[in-house]
């Protein structure tokens, strides 16, 4: 353990330093507040004893400033007039613990084991954060090839904040890259906000994205905050964007030049800080050829590109993926859960899935909610091509 002791007293550092070098603690010394403050900012410590009365920088106001600092090492204050008001204010502002002087040998050794158990424990607690962080956004099934190296990109790509562009057919499943992409972030905490932008008619797009100010237009009764002002701080999708329209597109590429949108009927700059994410089936370079869509906004947005293969391109992940499916409808459904024999499962991959993953689990479905407990190749071949 790195341990720092701040006191103006030289007796009592060398008492508490004989001690702790006993422990097999390496120990740090400063002989003021001032100057343990230095130390504590240049060094990665496991603990700090600091006495209360001080020159320069006493030992509370140090406390409150490592507090508004964000540093979370464990500081136990050392008082030589101690009462019960002076060391239940210590523990109110942020002290691990109090002792008194004269220093008790066992009373320190104790502390020392409660360090190193709440040492061991933020440890713990970061490394399984990490690791739901990243089943979280991992969510995404397979392993062939394709999609393990999607995930590669992902998790490189994530804590940055590129903007990304993917595309891929429908169902392919775009949103849950874009959705990864946010939770593996540094934005995970703030808002994920998504917009369909081939689900709003154009008149209402440009409302949609930026908001707009009470009496824009007939219906506008009161200021309303737009997707990029609700998304600041966050990840913002733009899914289908391929079916905005230019003049929202125009908009669009001036909120990602200057992070700042205007909403519709004002004229007041709002500064706005979301990571763009965005989506499209559509292939954008047509679109461009044929005067549908905004080179210059395509050039902003594909900073990162990541195509979603067809699920007819990964067959051999269809086994993972039926399964998968398989569990969560019998869930959903409270159902005891079913199963796919192997013969089904070849029988899945053999078929023509224009679909992609979003037809693959409606028919898992259908299965589950026609079929016996165990499903069979027969009924997957009576089921799974059922014509509108």
């Amino acid at each position: 353990m790195k341990v720092l002791i701040i006191d103006d007293e030289r007796a009592i550092r060398r008492a508490l330093k004989e001690i702790l070098e006993y422990e097999n603690c390496q120990v740090l010394e400063a002989e003021n507040g001032k100057e343990g403050l230095e130390m504590i900012r240049s060094n990665s410590l496991d603990v700090i004893f600091c006495d209360i009365k001080m020159p320069l920088v006493d030992g509370m106001e140090l406390l409150e400033q490592v507090q508004l600092e964000g540093n979370e090492v464990p500081i136990v204050m050392i008082s030589g007039h101690g009462t019960l008001e002076t060391a239940v204010q210590a523990i109110k502002i942020g002290a691990f613990d109090f002792i008194e002087k004269p220093l008790d040998l066992n009373r320190i050794l104790v502390i020392l084991r409660n360090v190193k158990d709440r040492n061991q424990l933020v440890q713990e607690t970061k490394i399984l954060k990490t690791t739901v962080k990243k089943i979280k956004g991992s969510a995404i099934i397979g392993e062939t090839p394709e999609i393990l190296d999607i995930k590669a990109m992902i998790e490189k790509v994530a804590p940055s904040d590129a903007r990304v562009l993917v595309t891929g057919g429908n169902g392919t499943g775009k949103e849950l890259v874009a959705r990864s992409l946010h939770e593996l972030s540094n934005r995970a905490k703030m808002p994920y906000i998504e917009v369909n932008c081939a689900a709003i008619p154009s008149e209402l797009i440009e409302s949609e994205l930026f908001g707009h100010e009470k009496g824009a237009f007939t219906s506008a009764v009161k200021d309303k905050k737009g997707k990029f002002e609700l998304a600041s701080g966050g990840t913002l999708f733009l899914d289908e964007i391929g079916d905005m329209s230019l003049s929202a597109q125009a908009k669009v590429l001036r909120a990602l030049q200057e992070n700042v949108i205007q909403r519709v009927g004002g004229e007041k700059d709002v500064k706005v800080d979301c990571r763009i994410v965005a989506a499209t089936n559509k292939d954008l370079r047509k679109e461009i050829a044929e005067g549908r869509f905004r080179e210059d906004l395509f050039h902003r947005l594909a900073v990162i590109l990541i195509h979603v293969p067809s699920l007819n391109d990964r067959r051999a992940d269809i086994p993972l993926l039926a399964k998968h499916f398989l569990q969560l409808v019998c869930q959903d459904h409270g159902i005891p859960c079913k199963s796919l024999n192997d013969e089904a499962l070849n029988a899945l991959k053999a078929l023509d899935w224009t679909g992609n993953i979003r037809e693959l689990r409606n028919i898992i479905e259908r299965l589950v909610i026609l079929c016996d407990q165990e499903i069979a190749a027969k009924d997957v071949q009576k089921y799974a091509n059922v014509k509108a």
